[in-house]
This record gives structure tokens, C-alpha cells and sequence, in this order.
């Protein structure tokens, strides 16, 4: 996670300017009373003299010699609230400017304490000083700020990605979480997009209490908003490590792999080739292949004696399925379970024969005697992604149940862009 605040220091400074600060003698504060209750933000006349070298040492940038005469006036007694705010303020110019950020971070909480803040100004405000303490890598102060900014405004995403990140950095990673996901949950249902920053955080938090279900979780949403490779790869090579996968799903995830690119070397390629023509599908088979030889994965390294005779027995029995798929439907019709039909049935889908392999594989479901009745609806429905037809296959998808890694197939397959 990203130790750098997204605060610059330079939007922190907030209008400090030293030239609007009003100076008029006490004798004047009546005349000025009814415009916006002026009697208030005046200081004595004995400090006009002090306040313009003052002035002067600043645009020199002598702060040092500014600091020393703004403490002295600080002596003074019976300071009027304003002389307080006037003095926090100057102050707070020069913190600015040599980059004292603890000075600057309590000027700016007696400013914001005061009066003479409007309710935008003290936000703004508070969000400096949450800016301030992040910056000095104190995260809990910056915390007590940032929940204090979101009180008055909770929409703010900048702050609230701030409070989450002070939770993490601050090694709380539960209550990094719990934060995060009330902000995603609460994107989601206002239908927003989650900010990866956000959803990287959750994972994160996840990671660091060892708590796999939360950061796949996390891993989900981010392949479901953000997806990129590696987002994708980690998410899908933890699948068979789950507990309970059930390892005949393994050419289903292959083909997850295949489909998001995350294919690692030549040697899935052969092994994915291989266990489709044990399932009895060789134009599947021949596909993998030629997808490895075009990913330079394959025809490479010290398998490379294996990869054609491989390619070369995949295209061979492709041909040969070819002419019998006719008679192969026949047969599975024929069987007494629906496991031929749905088996010949994504056979005939690979073959390009949508229609035809769909409908043989709902009468497969239909016949009923599977042994695998979820696995044999996670294949309807990538057989109706391959149709073309996204909305018949969510509708399929979503209805997969089960611990052995066919629910997560499915769930995967309706977060493919």
C-alpha cells in the first residue's frame, strides 16, 4: 500500500495569505460593528508597527526573524480571540514555509476551535490537518481528523479512502477492512464502480490477517471492476488449493486460464490438450495446442520434442471426430443417463454447432442419472457464452451450487468481460 498522501502539502495551505488581516485601532471597532459583526476581527494599534515587519520578513522569507516577533506579540496579555486567531494564523504562514508541519498542524487546530472560520474553511481545514499528520506518518492524529472531516461530510471518497489507509498503515487490519467494505457495499448499491484503491486495500487487509476468504473476495471484485492479468491470475491459481476441489474440474479451470491469458507455461498447455482428448475432445484438444504455439510457449525449451507429436495427434482425431458426430449423438441418446448427451452435446458447441450441442446437452440435464448435474449446468452455460448468448448463460450460471470448485467456474465465467 502507498505510504504517500494524496493530499499535496500545497492544497493544504489553504489561503494563508497574510495580507487580508485587518489592523484598526480599538477606537475603530464601532464604526465597522454592523458590517458581518467587524468589531471582532480587528487587532490593537500597537501592533500595526509589528505586524508590517513582520509582513516584510516574511516576503523575504526570513522566517526565523518573523517567528521571533510573532512569539513576542504572543506575550502580550488579554489577547482578544481574534489577536489568538490573527497570531495562529500568521504563524501558520510561516510553518508553511519551512515546512514545520507540527507547528503548522497546531495553528491550524486553533484556528479551526475559533470563530472566524466559516463551516467551509474549517472543513477544509480539517482536512489539512488530517493531511499534515498522514504526511508525518502519524496516522492514528491523522485518524482523530479524518473521522472528524468525515463527520461533517461522509461522501468525501478522497477522505474516506484516507481513514481506511490510516487503519492499514497503522497495522489495524480488521478495522481497515470492516471500513472498506462499508464503502464498497455502499458503491455497489449506488450502483458506482469501486475504486481499485479500495478493493486493493481489502485485499490487502485480508492478506495480512491471513484471511483467504476475504482477500479472494477481494480478488473477485477487483477482476469484476478492474481486471487485468494479474489480477486475474492470482484469483484463478488459487482455486485448486481450495479445500474440497475436486480435481475433474481441472480441465474447467484450464479453461479459465486459456480465456484470461494467465497460461504460465507450455507445460499446462500440453497437460490441458491432453485431458481433453481423454474427455473425448480432440478439436479441443488441437485448439490448445495452436493457442500454445502462438503464445511461443510451445515449439520452445526442453519439451519441445513432445509438443508436435501432440498437435499432430489432436488435429488427427479431430478429423476423425469429425465424421462421426452424427453417429456419436445417436448413441448418447441411446444410453440410459443423460451423461452421453451432455458430454456430445459441448462436444458438438466446440465443433461450432451451437444450437444442435445446446439443445443435446438441456436433454442431457433433462434425462437426469449425472453424476455431476452442476457441472454438467456450469457446461450449458459456457456453452451458451460460446453462442453468443450472455444473458441465457448468466441466467444458467447463477443457478451452479456446490464446495468442489464448480461454483466459483461459474461465478468466474460471468465476471469475463
Amino acid at each position: 500500500m502507498t505510504k504517500k498522501s494524496p493530499i499535496a502539502l500545497a492544497a493544504l495551505l489553504l489561503a494563508l495569505g497574510t495580507s487580508a488581516i485587518t489592523l484598526l485601532p480599538i477606537s475603530a471597532q464601532a464604526q465597522t460593528a454592523e458590517k458581518k459583526d467587524q468589531s471582532k476581527e480587528v487587532i490593537r494599534a500597537e501592533w500595526t508597527k509589528p505586524w508590517q515587519e513582520i509582513q516584510a520578513l516574511i516576503n523575504d522569507k526570513k522566517f526565523p526573524e518573523a517567528l521571533e516577533k510573532i512569539n513576542g506579540l504572543s506575550k502580550f496579555e488579554n489577547k482578544t480571540p481574534y489577536e489568538n486567531f490573527f497570531l495562529s494564523r500568521t504563524k501558520a504562514v510561516i510553518a508553511s514555509g519551512t515546512n514545520d508541519n507540527e507547528l503548522l498542524a497546531t495553528c491550524f487546530e486553533e484556528m479551526i476551535n475559533g470563530e472566524f472560520l466559516t463551516a467551509a474553511e474549517k472543513l477544509k481545514y480539517t482536512e489539512a490537518m488530517a493531511g499534515i499528520y498522514y504526511n508525518g506518518k502519524k496516522y492514528k492524529e491523522a485518524q482523530i481528523w479524518t473521522k472528524r472531516y468525515l463527520a461533517m461530510d461522509p461522501n468525501n471518497v478522497m477522505m474516506q479512502d484516507l481513514e481506511v489507509q490510516n487503519y492499514y498503515l497503522s497495522d489495524d487490519y480488521a478495522n481497515a477492512a470492516k471500513a472498506v467494505k462499508i464503502q464498497i457495499a455502499a458503491d455497489e448499491a449506488a450502483k458506482r464502480v469501486p475504486g481499485e484503491t479500495r478493493l486493493r486495500l481489502l485485499h490487502g487487509s485480508s492478506m495480512k490477517m491471513k484471511d483467504v476468504e476475504g482477500s479472494t473476495k477481494a480478488l473477485e471484485l477487483l477482476v469484476k471492476y478492474h481486471p487485468t492479468k494479474e489480477y486475474w491470475a492470482d484469483l484463478l491459481y488459487r482455486l485448486p488449493n481450495k479445500p474440497g476441489f475436486n480435481d475433474r474440474l481441472r480441465l474447467d479451470w484450464y479453461r479459465l486460464l486459456l480465456a484470461t491469458d494467465t497460461m504460465e507455461d507450455g507445460s499446462q498447455f500440453m497437460e490441458m490438450a491432453e485431458t481433453a482428448l481423454l474427455a473425448g475432445l480432440p478439436l479441443e484438444a488441437k485448439h490448445i495446442m495452436e493457442a500454445g504455439y502462438k503464445a511461443n510457449l510451445l515449439g520452445t525449451g526442453k519439451m519441445v520434442a513432445k509438443h508436435k507429436p501432440l498437435l499432430d495427434k489432436a488435429t488427427k482425431q479431430a478429423a476423425d471426430d469429425a465424421k462421426t458426430l452424427d453417429a456419436g449423438e445417436a448413441s448418447a441418446k441411446a444410453a440410459k443417463t443423460g451423461l452421453g448427451m451432455v458430454n456430445m452435446g459441448y462436444n458438438l458447441v466446440i465443433n461450432g454447432q451451437h444450437e444442435r450441442g445446446i439443445s443435446l446437452i438441456e436433454q442431457g440435464i433433462a434425462k437426469g442419472g449425472l453424476k455431476s448435474p452442476e457441472e454438467a449446468k456450469l457446461h450449458l452455460g459456457m456453452a451458451y457464452l460460446q453462442a453468443g448468448n450472455k444473458e441465457k448463460a448468466f441466467e444458467v450460471l447463477k443457478t451452479v451450487q456446490g464446495t468442489d470448485g464448480v461454483m466459483e467456474l461459474a461465478q468466474y465465467w460471468m465476471l469475463m468481460k
